[in-house]
């Protein structure tokens, strides 16, 4: 499956009474929530002795997917249009890989950037 054909078919779950503008406020609140669900799971794993649960995690990681799947079709945009985006802001940031001097560089604003 393609992360377009994923985008359609997980759409097809979307609430059609809701607007642009509140699909859109769905899908950031939606995403704020399952990454908490995300982070928690791993909280326990890290910090309280539990064992990773990856398939739990890997459920809330699917959530974490629609959320942004319903962000991108509220802005009327593919995944994989922001999926090429993002690499491409990547290639631009780090051009042979991850480095911790441009790293650092990024972090105290050397190259505009802070995020």
């Amino acid at each position: 499956m393609t992360v377009n054909e994923y985008q359609d078919l997980a759409m097809r779950t979307l609430s059609p009474k809701l607007e642009k503008k509140d699909v859109l406020i769905n899908s950031v609140m939606g995403l704020c929530g399952e990454s908490g669900e995300v982070i928690d799971i791993v909280k326990k794993w890290v910090a309280q002795g539990h064992s990773l649960d990856k398939e739990h995690l890997a459920e809330e990681l699917g959530d974490v997917a629609w959320y942004l799947a319903e962000a991108a079709t509220a802005l009327d945009l593919s995944l994989e249009a922001i999926f090429r985006g993002n690499i491409e802001k990547l290639k631009k940031r780090y051009p042979d890989g991850f480095d911790c001097a441009r790293s650092v560089a990024r972090s105290s604003g050397e190259d505009g950037e802070n995020s």
